[in-house]
């Protein structure tokens, strides 16, 4: 199912890579199969019904379908391939990690639809995952578009570590794979999604992790920190941190309840 490629080659492509380590292998699925994948991604709006639907100033107009059981076969199969013994193996070789371990959870992975007017602000990923002690490594993005057009944007962004440049962008286009490193200046985003109402933005989306902390570590946890790109006045001096204050309001509301309601 996997179309061959050349380890070394991309060994020292991600080595070498700016602004972070990453590498784009455009035909990285046997083409039958991208097709096959493609093809089996439900529309938008059924998408909807089996998957969670973000609405945020950061993330909007996308749908994230993680539970396997409701992937088309397909999908699976795309899925068992990424996190088999020997694609790890040559990750690990790739980009020079090793003892990486997929993530059965699919936490912020899976299936992605993004309709029109969607979005992802530029961002750096969540660090670790306390609960089960893994640091996250690796992001591996998957693109089923059969047709896409410049006009329609979805780029996805790979920026400087200051957000003051866009150094690479790549078209989301059928059976295009873009795998990085997550750091602490790993920012990417998505450009916003300006395609027709009948079509959606696809891509499959995975992440590895260690049990290991990558050199340099200094034991910070964080979740996904966003950043406005330079000319996005509004969004970096209001609509973000308005964002940011109802995030914090709700949890702190719901400490007042039950405080109040005699609860601990």
């Amino acid at each position: 199912m996997l179309a061959p490629y050349d380890k070394e080659a991309l060994r020292a492509q991600f080595r070498s890579a700016e602004p972070f380590p990453f590498v784009a292998i455009d035909d990285f699925l046997e083409p039958a199969f991208a097709k096959e994948v493609a093809a089996s991604y439900p529309t938008f709006e059924v998408a909807r019904g089996h998957g969670h639907e973000f609405r945020a100033v950061n993330e909007a107009f996308k749908v994230q379908v993680t539970d396997e059981k409701r992937f088309p076969e397909p999908v699976r199969r795309l899925s068992n391939l990424l996190s088999s013994d020997a694609f790890l193996s040559d990750l690990a070789y790739i980009t020079g990690i090793p003892n990486l371990l997929w993530d059965r959870e699919l936490v912020g992975g899976g299936m992605h639809l993004t309709g029109p007017r969607g979005r992802l602000d530029v961002h750096v990923d969540f660090n670790y995952v306390p609960e089960r002690q893994l640091h996250r490594r690796l992001n591996i993005l998957i693109y089923l578009n059969p047709r896409w057009e410049e006009a329609w944007g979805g780029a996805v962004e790979l920026w400087n570590r200051d957000v003051t440049e866009r150094v690479r962008a790549f078209k989301p286009q059928l059976n295009r794979c873009v795998i990085f490193e997550t750091s602490e200046i790993s920012f990417h985003g998505v450009e916003p999604v300006r395609c027709p109402p009948d079509v959606a933005r696809m891509s499959f989306a995975a992440y590895y992790y260690t049990r290991e902390a990558p050199a340099g570590w200094d034991g910070t946890q964080h979740t996904t920190i966003f950043r406005a790109r330079p000319h996005e006045k509004v969004r970096r001096y209001v609509l973000m941190p308005l964002e940011q204050l109802q995030r914090s309001a709700v949890p702190q509301a719901k400490r007042v309840v039950k405080k109040l309601l005699g609860r601990k």
